[in-house]
């Protein structure tokens, strides 16, 4: 092994690396049983950003507008409270909030397939701390979606 691979294999992270050395981790969803692509397949980490921001630039606009009228710590303190009930009343009624279903994704729960209040109000009080969400297991579920044993598919 060359400099280049060593270090190509130490920026493409150990998955890639085990990957090279010949193990098969399949695709992602495979040990949840869900499909590869498509609906029903774990939505990717772009389109779940990108649906946390529109949820965000919501919640910031409604606190913004409503309530604080001016930004400052305030405003952000009431976008997340807002975001919190937004997430838990919309997650745990219909499976997805408005930037979810803007992007076409939904939370279903692994065993049912509908996310129930509680489980929506724990993975919405885990998603606003933040850092359960920035740990991902193999499949790119969030701990806070292992925890409420939730994924985030597509539509």
């Amino acid at each position: 092994m060359d400099k280049r691979q060593a270090i190509g294999s130490w920026l493409s992270g150990p998955r890639a690396a085990m990957e090279d050395a010949g193990a098969d981790f399949g695709y992602r969803g495979k040990d949840l049983g869900l499909p590869e692509e498509g609906p029903g397949s774990i939505a990717g980490p772009g389109r779940r950003l990108g649906a946390l921001a529109v949820d965000w630039a919501l919640c910031l606009l409604i606190a913004y507008g409503l309530i604080t009228d001016g930004y400052g710590q305030a405003t952000s303190n009431w976008a997340l409270l807002i975001f919190f009930v937004l997430s838990v009343l919309t997650v745990g009624t219909v499976g997805f909030t408005p930037g979810k279903r803007l992007l076409g994704l939904r939370v279903v729960e692994l065993g049912t397939g509908r996310v129930s209040p509680p489980r929506a109000l724990l993975r919405s009080a885990l998603l606003c701390l933040a850092v359960p969400a920035l740990i991902w297991d193999r499949d790119g579920r969030g701990l806070h979606d292992r925890l409420a044993r939730t994924v985030e598919v597509r539509i």
